[in-house]
């Protein structure tokens, strides 16, 4: 099959299209030929370097893809071949095949493409597992999204307004911003020409928010604990600016708040699985109602695949990136 290779690490240009082995599936895996795999952020660490597979994982890029299930292991139940679906992987979308357990397997969503699919499996179980069964949001409460034009964030506004919170975003451009309350925001901040802090003050009446999402790290924390209100929950899933960071901890203290990390690719095939059927009870039913919708800045053939890095690496994206086996 072919699959894109990282050639050596380093920049976009190290990523090549070859000839690869099929890979092998397991008795609890399915084998699914791929229609599209999305872009993640971690793609790009990992091309660089510094963020591997984990142990056991295919050494290739991808961590969602759609796709048709072209044979199942053994034990394999649930799916058969033939069947529309998408999944969460730990590697390996970025290929014409890809082996995945079965557990990490969801149906397309009833109303959406089989190639636009490709676009949720790796926000919505990093959202619904960070968010909801972690940080525990619910209706009512008030939630900040740092980087809401991102594909988390523009995943992440939709599902939270579906379950009644009230959306606070920040992004870099008015278009950016645009784009946010088009899905729902209520709340849109600059942040190159606002505090988020202040603003989140102001319009909670001094409180803070109840959750904060976030994926710049070191820079924010302080400002993400400044943020926050009694009992507030920050949720960490990425270092964008950096993993250092100095903070005053009587706010942790004084307000009760709770602060957590967590990424999703080093999780057991077990703790994957139970997530992944969260979120099939919990969001494919907003998917299937039109009230989370996939969000897709470009498609590009699975040969720009380094046009497709240097893209995401610009930050000027809005939602996903797509490469189309």
């Amino acid at each position: 099959m072919k699959a894109v290779v990282i050639t050596t690490p380093g920049g976009p240009e190290v990523l090549q299209l070859q000839e690869v082995e099929d890979p092998e599936y397991g008795d609890d895996d399915v084998l699914i030929r791929v229609a599209a795999t999305a872009l993640n952020r971690a793609d790009t660490n990992q091309r660089k370097g510094s963020y591997p597979p984990p142990k056991g994982a295919s050494p290739l890029l991808g961590l969602e893809c759609s796709g048709t299930i072209e044979a199942v292991g053994r034990n394999v139940s649930r799916w058969k071949i033939g069947d529309q679906v998408c999944a969460l992987l730990s590697g390996g979308g970025y290929a014409e095949k890809v082996a995945v357990p079965a557990g990490q397997v969801l149906p397309v969503p009833t109303g959406v493409s089989l190639k636009d699919a490709a676009s949720f499996p790796e926000v919505a179980c990093t959202v619904w597992s960070t968010v909801f069964m972690m940080s525990k949001l619910s209706g009512g409460e008030t939630f900040l999204i740092q980087g809401g034009s991102s594909g988390i964030g523009t995943f992440a506004i939709q599902i939270a307004k579906y379950v009644g919170a009230k959306v606070f975003v920040t992004a870099g451009s008015e278009e950016k911003l645009a784009a946010c309350k088009n899905l729902g925001a209520d709340v849109c901040i600059n942040y190159k020409t606002e505090d988020f802090v202040a603003r989140v003050k102001e319009e909670t009446q001094g409180k803070g928010v109840d959750v904060i999402l976030d994926n710049v790290g070191g820079p924010y924390f302080q400002r993400n604990i400044d943020s926050l209100n009694f009992d507030g929950r920050l949720f960490i899933i990425g270092f964008m600016g950096g993993t250092v960071a100095e903070v005053n901890l009587q706010g942790l203290l004084a307000r009760r708040l709770t602060v957590q990390a967590a990424g999703l690719r080093y999780r057991s095939t077990e703790n994957k699985a139970l997530i992944v059927s969260e979120v099939e009870k919990n969001v494919w039913p907003a998917i299937v109602a039109g009230k989370v919708k996939p969000v897709v800045y470009k498609y590009l053939p699975l040969s720009e695949a380094a046009e497709a890095h240097r893209l995401i690496e610009t930050s000027n994206h809005i939602g996903k990136i797509l490469l189309v086996a």
